[in-house]
């Protein structure tokens, strides 16, 4: 008996079945070849496995048809995973080979390539037997192999077997007649002999399986009978061929062609052909398969490799192969790049559901603003592609504003309004750039330049902006080290109490003193901060000196409240509520003397996860303050569901309160909000001795800004307002 699993077992003749199935196919140490290499790949790219493998396992060993991302072709079947895939009726999953009994002390697993995910589906033979596998391996636990996953595994493996089948037929193709018909009687494909005068001589059951004709009918009738029209010009001229005693022109290749059933409906094939002579008589025999569900399987897996599935438009893979085959046949083509404005906020405000359906109706609106283009693709996210032929600049100019205005025209979902625009990046090939990532780089320097201008707009490339764009990575270089290298430094500007005009607290400030371009204030660093896998680490040491700094400061002025601002990032990772608590134990400083200042964006989230981390952070006793009130989409339902305690106004309702109606009821109305739902209130931005006496008249708590006192170092703070 052979060990097949931990809980069955091969017999010896299941064994010999399978050795004998695989040296039927020819396969067995055979060299690289396309096809089958294009099934891993797409096995990768669609199910997000770095490794994907066509194993076949043989006496002692699993041998690679074809491998990405694992470079041994083959190994001791001892440690193969896929001795324990091929017993399985489905596909074998294993989330973590460190967990599973089975594989956790299995070389493969304790060394390269360090497996931890496995997923492998059978290759079945017509006659049963298994052979091996497809599999998809990764160095990562996977919680879920979902649905979709497991579809695509098993149209891949349906299609390796077409492949593997098609072997079989080559190798039946060249043996001797006597044994081809002994072979043909019991063939699960359908085997034709027919003559020079359209006779059929030999009709296999598969045959009369396929094309629901009797062998007894078939004898009566002429060959031409299962030829649609379609293919009748070509079957006549090889028909004339083997009447002149000349070769086929489809002789010993397998090709692909129509077949016609006794019902007269059509169906793809594949057949072989092979020519004898018996006596004087010229024949000719046909090895016929039906691949109708081949063709299904490729059409599904071209879409999952070309298509998006979302849009139904064109994937990057396929723009990428489009954009490249038009250069290279030398075109003047035309790139224009699409980002969409506020799309953020819609999935932040209605839900996904809400931004599938933008998606959806931007692709359409895209395409019916460009019929004249190559080709409309998504690239992913809410990024889109079109190509367009020829260069001419000022049509490109007219395209491009007629599809900012029809893009930024309102969608409506499930009744509500939804408003979006678009910022468009135009480059033209070969003028910037002779290959595609160059060209498409362009574009996506214009585009950036369109969204630093302001959004909803479109530029064109210029070679000055690969120098703006140079100087900007040296920036985020730069910005890369200046954490490390101790750059960053805290400023503090002051809260004001309005009734008495006592200082409260202060709002922690980031500021970057730059070697060489002296001190930077946040706006021209920030965003890109935020972005950088840094970003918690870096809002952690914020966070511990703003700590630190109030301590000392609660020496002269007791109870004193400090601000500190924290990235999106932060809330991304699961440990936010234990370092918290462990700068406040770690400085000393009372919980309630730390205010968290946390935008809109993270509020909209709207899940359960930000819901409980709040929660667990107001445990601790900090405050919560929501920065910017009023700017945004924030519902009062929000106020209601999470546990913020104060309320920010931003600086854009204060500059015209004292003078603009519409300001000063925003102002009046969150004051009121705050009120009404327990939390306190301070106004940011506050710069005029007016403003100032307005807010103390509609009672509002604090005050913030330049009126006041601007950002400053810890020691001019402490002079300016502690030692007074």
């Amino acid at each position: 008996m052979l060990r097949a699993t931990g809980g069955k077992r091969l017999t010896l003749d299941q064994a010999s079945r399978r050795s004998e199935a695989l040296a039927a196919l020819a396969v067995l140490d055979s060299p690289h070849e396309q096809a089958f290499d294009d099934i891993v790949f797409i096995a990768s790219q669609t199910c997000d496995a770095p490794i994907a493998l066509i194993s076949l396992l043989d006496t002692d060993r699993q041998w690679f048809k074809a491998r990405v991302g694992f470079d041994p072709c083959e190994t001791s079947r001892e440690i193969s995973f896929c001795t324990y895939a091929i017993m399985e009726d489905d596909i074998l999953f294993v989330p973590d080979a460190l967990e599973d009994i089975r594989f956790n002390r299995n070389p493969l697993v304790l060394g390269p390539p360090y497996i931890r995910f496995y997923a492998g589906k059978p290759l079945v033979t017509k006659t049963g037997e298994r052979i091996g596998t497809v599999c998809l391996i990764g160095v990562e636990p996977r919680g879920v192999f979902t649905t979709e996953d497991r579809k695509n595994l098993t149209d891949l493996a349906a299609l390796v077997m077409d492949r593997m089948e098609m072997r079989r037929l080559d190798f039946a193709r060249t043996i001797s007649q006597t044994r081809f018909e002994n072979i043909a009687a019991t063939s699960p494909d359908a085997i034709i002999c027919s003559n020079e005068r359209e006779r059929i001589t030999f009709w296999n059951k598969a045959a009369e399986k396929l094309f629901g004709y009797t062998a007894e009918e078939m004898s009566r009738l002429r060959s031409d009978v299962i030829i649609p029209d379609s293919w009748r010009k070509i079957y006549d001229a090889e028909l004339q061929r083997l009447r002149n005693g000349e070769r086929l022109e489809l002789e010993d290749e397998t090709i692909e062609l129509s077949g016609l059933r006794k019902d007269g409906t059509e169906f793809p094939s594949e057949m072989s052909l092979s020519t004898w002579k018996e006596g004087n008589t010229a024949s000719v025999g046909a090895i016929v398969r039906d691949i109708t569900e081949r063709k299904f399987n490729e059409e599904r897996l071209f879409r999952l490799a070309n298509i998006d599935a979302l849009t139904d438009l064109p994937n990057r893979a396929a723009w990428r192969n489009c954009l490249e085959a038009t250069l290279g046949a030398s075109k003047l083509v035309t790139i224009m790049l699409f980002d969409l404005d506020r799309f953020k906020e819609v999935n932040d405000t209605l839900g996904h559901s809400a931004g599938d359906a933008v998606l959806r109706e931007v692709a359409e609106r895209l395409k019916s603003e460009c019929p004249q283009a190559i080709m409309v693709a998504r690239l992913g996210g809410d990024e889109f592609v079109a190509l367009l032929p020829g260069v001419n600049s000022l049509s490109i100019r007219h395209i491009a504003s007629a599809l900012v205005d029809r893009i930024s025209e309102p969608f409506i979902f499930a009744g509500e309004r939804i408003d979006v625009g678009v910022s468009i990046g135009i480059a033209f090939a070969p003028q910037h750039g002779a290959g595609g990532e160059e060209v498409l780089g362009a574009a996506d320097l214009a585009l950036y330049k369109a969204k630093a201008a302001g959004k909803g707009r479109y530029e064109l490339f210029t070679p000055s902006l690969r120098q703006v764009a140079v100087a900007r990575r040296e920036f985020e270089a730069e910005l890369k080290q200046a954490f490390v290298q101790g750059q960053f430094e805290l400023f503090y500007q002051p809260q004001i109490d309005t009734a008495m005009g006592r200082v409260m607290g202060a709002e922690a400030l980031i500021r970057w003193n730059h070697p060489t371009r002296g001190l930077l204030s946040p706006v021209s660093f920030i965003d890109v901060l935020a972005e950088k896998p840094s970003a918690p680490e870096i809002g952690a040491w914020i966070l511990r000196a703003a700590c630190q700094q109030a301590k000392v400061w609660q020496a002269a002025a007791p109870g004193f409240r400090i601000g500190v601002n924290l990235f999106q990032a932060q809330f991304r990772d699961r440990q936010l509520t234990q370092v918290v608590s462990d700068i406040l134990e770690e400085t000393g400083l009372i919980p309630n003397c730390l205010e968290l200042e946390i935008v809109e964006n993270i509020l909209l989230r709207y899940d359960d996860s930000t819901l409980q981390l709040l929660k667990d952070l107001r445990r601790l006793g900090v405050g919560l303050a929501f920065d910017d009130y009023g700017t945004g989409f924030a519902s009062l339902s929000l106020l209601k569901r999470y546990p913020v305690t104060r309320l920010k106004i931003d600086r854009s309702f204060i500059r015209n309160v004292a003078t603009d109606f519409g300001d000063a009821a925003v102002v009046n109305a969150i004051i009121y909000l705050g009120r009404s739902f327990g939390m306190e209130v301070i106004a940011e931005g506050v710069e005029t001795q007016e403003q100032y006496q307005f807010l103390q008249q509609q009672d509002c708590v604090e005050v913030q800004g330049y009126l006041f006192g601007k950002p400053v170092r810890a020691a001019e703070f402490e002079a300016m307002f502690l030692n007074r």
